[in-house]
């Protein structure tokens, strides 16, 4: 948990990467984005990384609109977040969190040491204090 100032409101963004589902098979040799590798994704500078990419839209700080976004995010082979889909959300907190994990390099996921595509679903937290 990380607090960040912004103009004259504070908010606080909670975010941890999440594995979504298992898989046993090798996707080395697939197009497929795999969920459960050796290695997942990380967002290269840490989860502070696509902290420092969050803006807080100001018609929900007006409005005082808080709650927790899960963005799924695919990553391709060199660690670029390819395209990403809001799993659950809040309408006027969406936009920025996906934004936010756009803006951020990954290193891929590896599979027998060979990066690969992959999946993963980041919940990010919007609360004002």
């Amino acid at each position: 948990m990380k607090n960040v100032v912004t103009n004259s409101f504070r908010f606080i963004i909670l975010l941890s990467l999440i594995s979504i589902g298992t898989q046993t098979q090798s996707f080395a040799q697939s197009n497929e984005y795999v969920t459960d590798a050796e290695e997942m994704p990380q967002p290269i500078g840490g989860l502070e990384a696509i902290m420092k990419n969050v803006v807080y839209p100001k018609e929900a700080k007006v409005n005082n609109i808080q709650g927790k976004v899960l963005v799924e995010a695919f990553i391709d082979a060199s660690g670029n977040v390819v395209e990403v889909k809001i799993k659950e959300g809040v309408e006027a907190l969406n936009n920025a969190a996906q934004t936010a994990v756009k803006k951020t390099k990954f290193t891929p996921a590896k599979v027998k040491g060979k990066a690969v595509k992959s999946k993963i679903i980041i919940p990010i937290m919007f609360k004002l204090s």
